[in-house]
């Protein structure tokens, strides 16, 4: 009911108070005139609510609306109440409450309705009101009276369907104006929609100003449409209980109840839509049960869907985060969460057009940027000669470059970015823009949030220039200081500076100068670990040592005698802290270079020295002297260490040893083959080039023919490897082998009959071995593998070793072990022939992932869990279908923590809440630090991008802490056959094409006809 409260004051202070439109709306229905009418008609007009409004609707909106004006904290009517009116937003906002029980004062706020929001349409049914209505500031309504919205209603139905929340309104996307507004004016995040059970808010207008983004289609493609109807009918096949008729406001209508298939049935039915789901307030709806007695699906449709099933989820897992980052992107951004920040910001960090910006910026844009669609091709996004507004990224799609007189200069694709030069020089569009093709997904920046952004950035930039070229940039930022208990606080004096970009003497220069000496522990430290690990991208060691010995032997050329002393004793301390700091990152690979043992004997004599003259720099000498002789002694007991690793790192007895670090010019007797499938042994370091290889087998061979190298996998591809490239051996396949042949006789390799993996599975010895066990063994082989792989590994095989003429062995074994294990689960199920004990192996693969897990070993968890996933074991129906459901459930958790969705935000999750040791999923951590190279340049202007460098440091220190313990978890008990098992698990004989695994899975299940 409305409170007498609630009467319009219109003698108060707004100047929308006193308007003549407002004075027509005061007159009854009856005694407005048309002049009044048109008065209110171009009023209304110019209100963003009803903007997408029919004009007729809105004539008669004019004829029986009221104008409302109420002050804050006024309760426009209570849960539970029998509504009278239904209401738009002209002004101000509103708290919606809720309360689970019938005392109001329990009631909790579940959201605010702002300018461009409807509700109280249950007026249409008598229903009573879902929620309590109370005003958060001075709002203005506009009011419709029950008899006259259910006569509009009736009248108008086609025009308000689209204008009501359903099930009144139809079940389709809504267009959204992204125009940016003010808190004050855009709370409610909704351009205007109506409340249905607890608020189900639906986009309904548009600005008709210029053109806006809308919904990418009103109507689902045709894959989506299939899509749908496979998971409908497997819903209703499987578990018809999720899929249920609900009566609400008088009619029947049949609606989903978002459980397990929560996440694939939110980016079906949500796709394009401006929802934010509250499950336990909102239903979904399949289209096909828009209409009455929609049929059930038959038996042949229910088998088509069982079969597409799979493949219907894995487009569904594709297209959600998609639509998920969409629905982030169209919150305004003022209403986005930490979360949906930190999605877009790794979002933002794999577009090619922002490469070049800072971590700062990248963040900075993360809060602004905006979400675009167009539906059609041909669209014209803004014409040349307009003022600049906004700066485009694209997301999705392709667009034309018009210049009058021109026509289309050049397409611009995914990735790329328009508009930032007129917002830059404040000029007009220097060419228009047109879409190329259809449904097109942009990120936009609009002009005041682009200059604020660049001004901050610029202001904060400080340039160290020299002869008038930028030679360091660093980024000047508050850092904040303590100063109580309750928090902390920055006063201008205070700041710290990140190095951007810089000539490489000019990084190495500002870190000796910012390295405190009065702590281990501080800021610089992580700033000089990545110059540590990362220089050897930009200044090799070669260069770096000469650079570091004459930083060493600087003198400070004035002030006074003290002030000299001073500045020599703390500058030779830091390049001593620094030199043992580059040695323990380097370890090993130090006595690799001959040049960079030279340089570390010369630099403790120099410290030596010095020590004699000041005393201070004793304190460092012993940690130095123990560096430089572990070093030299090994370097020249290395020659007659020389490792023999047998055959391509996999096969005899090598394997059942504990692992070792494998060294640049540790030597490898490997086995070349020729076309006729004879071979010849040659013995060559592990970094050898192909070049010297193939040298070495023409040697052997008596050969004078111009030779290619091949690597040949087993299901017969071929690949002529580079003469630059080196360290081939350990990058091949897990049965891949090298040929040696002419050009001529390229096309009549063929591989080996050993490639072609084992022809019977192992069940026999499997079943006999614990599932701990071989989870525990596995772990500890991993972990060898694992600890074998260098750091600076990491960096070579991001930036491509054969620029630093480096191996990355050990990791390229460590990652070949995933790809063994998943191939292992594949290869063991598609040799059982017998259903029952496949489903018995089936079992215990997902016992053996649960161990992996439990031992935080990652790596092979991943790689048994989509062994599993794989099409050859996926699609075996019978035998998943007789899988006890205890164990299909421990499989569908497993999965989810695979979801690759937000950027693999689920195992990112989890990896957050171990501690060390961890043996993580390194597949993706390649992959992060890949995309970080590709998006990112390594050189700007000339100079280091510095900030590139942070972000892969980052990366390779995940994995120094996952090893920063060791691992000494013990089985729960010795079994007898431990030695079996772990003889087994170092041993794997795997099938590694997938054509024969398919072969395979289709012989034990023939697909159903």
């Amino acid at each position: 009911m409305i409170s007498p409260k609630m009467v319009a004051a219109h003698s108060s202070g707004h100047s929308s108070a006193s308007a003549d439109w407002i004075i027509c709306l005061d007159k009854r229905p009856a005694e407005r005139s048309g002049e009044d009418v048109d008065i209110i008609l171009a009023r209304l007009k110019c209100v963003k609510a009803f903007e997408q409004f029919h004009p007729s609707l809105l004539q008669q909106i004019c004829l029986c609306g009221f104008y409302e004006c109420l002050e804050k904290g006024i309760t426009l009517y209570r849960q539970g109440d029998i509504g009278t009116s239904w209401y738009a937003v002209i002004s101000g906002s509103l708290d919606v409450k809720v309360s689970e029980t019938a005392n109001h004062q329990d009631a909790v706020t579940i959201c605010t309705l702002g300018i461009g929001t409807a509700f109280g349409e249950s007026i249409l049914d008598n229903t009573p009101r879902h929620a309590t209505i109370v005003t958060r500031e001075f709002s203005e309504l506009l009011r419709i009276d029950q008899r006259e919205f259910k006569s509009l209603w009736e009248k108008y139905r086609q025009c308000m369907a689209g204008l009501l929340a359903p099930p009144y309104g139809v079940m389709e996307s809504g267009g959204r104006s992204t125009d940016r507004m003010s808190d004050k004016e855009n709370i409610s995040s909704n351009s205007f929609g109506s409340i249905s059970k607890h608020l189900n808010k639906k986009s309904l207008i548009e600005s008709p100003a210029k053109l806006r983004p809308k919904s990418i289609s009103q109507v689902p493609s045709e894959k989506i449409l299939r899509a749908g109807k496979v998971l409908r009918d497997a819903i209703l096949s499987r578990a018809p209980h999720m899929i249920r008729d609900r009566k609400y406001h008088l009619k029947t209508y049949r609606w989903v109840v978002v459980s397990h298939v929560q996440y694939h049935v939110h980016r079906l039915l949500s796709l394009d839509q401006e929802l934010t789901f509250q499950d336990k307030y909102l239903f979904y709806r399949f289209l096909e049960d828009e209409q009455e007695d929609a049929p059930l699906p038959t038996e042949e449709e229910t088998r088509e869907s069982d079969e597409e099933l799979q493949d219907t989820l894995l487009l569904l897992s594709q297209v959600g985060p998609d639509a998920h980052m969409r629905m982030i992107l169209r919150k305004h951004p003022g209403q986005r969460a930490a979360d949906d920040l930190e999605i877009i910001y790794e979002e933002l960090l794999h577009i090619k057009a922002l490469s070049h910006l800072s971590t700062t910026v990248k963040k900075e844009l993360a809060g602004v940027l905006i979400f675009e669609s167009h539906a059609k091709a041909g669209t014209v996004l803004f014409n040349q000669g307009e003022e600049g507004t906004s700066w485009y990224i694209i997301l999705k799609g392709s667009v034309n470059v018009v210049i009058y007189g021109k026509g289309v200069v050049c397409t611009l694709h995914e990735g790329d970015d328009f508009g930032k030069l007129a917002l830059v020089n404040d000029a007009p569009r220097a060419a228009s823009i047109v879409l190329r093709e259809d449904n097109c997904h942009f990120l936009r920046v609009d002009k005041e949030d682009f200059n604020r952004i660049l001004r901050d950035v610029e202001a904060n930039t400080v340039r160290l220039k020299e002869h008038d070229q930028d030679v360091l940039v660093l980024e000047k930022s508050p850092s904040s200081i303590q100063t109580s208990t309750h928090g902390t606080t920055t006063t201008p004096s205070h700041y710290k500076y990140t190095v951007m970009s810089g000539a490489p003497e000019k990084i190495l220069e500002h870190f000796l100068e910012m390295m405190r000496l009065d702590s281990h522990l501080n800021e610089s430290d992580t700033a000089l670990d990545d110059f540590v690990l990362m220089h050897c991208v930009f200044i090799p060691n070669s260069q770096l040592c000469p650079v570091l010995m004459a930083h060493y032997h600087a003198e400070a050329s004035q002030g006074s005698e003290q002030e000299r002393l001073d500045y020599t004793l703390n500058n030779k301390r830091r390049v001593i802290r620094l030199v043992l700091q580059w040695a323990s990152v380097h370890g090993d690979h130090l006595q690799e270079e001959d040049a960079s043992l030279a340089f570390l004997e010369e630099f403790f004599v120099s410290v030596s020295d010095d020590a004699s003259v000041i005393p201070a720099l004793k304190d460092q000498l012993p940690e130095l002297e123990k560096l430089v002789k572990n070093s030299s002694d090994d370097a020249r007991s290395s020659p007659q260490k020389h490792k023999v690793l047998l055959r391509q790192f996999s096969m005899g007895d090598e394997k059942l040893q504990k692992r070792q670090p494998i060294k640049s010019n540790d030597e490898i007797l490997f086995k070349v083959y020729c076309s006729d499938h004879t071979y010849t042994t040659i013995r060559v370091t592990v970094a050898a080039s192909v070049r010297e290889v193939i040298s070495a087998v023409a040697d052997k061979l008596g050969s004078a023919e111009d030779l290619l190298l091949v690597n040949l996998s087993s299901a017969g591809d071929k690949v002529v490897l580079k003469p630059n490239d080196i360290s081939v051996f350990s990058t091949l396949s897990i049965n891949g082998r090298l040929f040696v042949c002419p050009r001529d006789q390229l096309d009549s390799l063929t591989p080996l009959p050993e490639q072609e993996g084992p022809s019977t599975g192992s069940m026999g010895s499997f079943e006999l071995m614990s599932s701990k066990d071989l989870a525990y063994q596995m772990t500890v082989y991993d972990w060898e593998l694992f600890h074998c792989v260098h750091e600076l590994e990491l960096i070579y095989h991001t930036f491509g070793r054969q620029n630093f003429k480096k191996t990355t062995a050990n990791m390229d074994l460590f990652l070949r072990r995933f790809n063994e294990i998943q191939l292992w689960v594949i290869t063991e199920i598609c040799l059982c022939t017998q259903l029952s004990k496949r489903v018995q192996m089936l079992k215990k693969f997902i016992k053996i992932a649960a161990h992996c897990k439990e031992y935080k070993n990652l790596n092979s968890f991943f790689a048994i869990v989509m062994g599993m996933s794989n099409p050859a074991v996926s699609r075996l129906s019978q035998t998943w279908e007789k899988l006890p459901s205890k164990f299909k459930k421990f499989y569908s958790e497993f999965e989810s923590l695979m979801d690759p969705s937000r950027n693999h935000r689920a195992y990112r999750l989890t990896v957050a809440k171990l501690d060390p040791p961890i043996i993580p999923f390194m597949p993706l951590l390649i992959k992060d630090m890949t995309f970080t190279h590709d998006g990112n340049k390594t050189f700007i202007d000339s100079l280091v991008n510095f900030e590139k460098m942070r972000m892969i440091a980052n990366t390779v220190r995940i994995v120094r802490y996952c090893r920063s313990l060791p691992f000494s978890a013990e089985p729960s008990q010795t079994s007898k056959n431990h030695l079996d098992v772990r003889s087994y698990v170092r041993q794997l004989a795997v099938i590694d094409n997938q054509r024969t695994l398919s072969q395979l899975s289709h012989r034990l299940e023939p697909r159903r006809t």
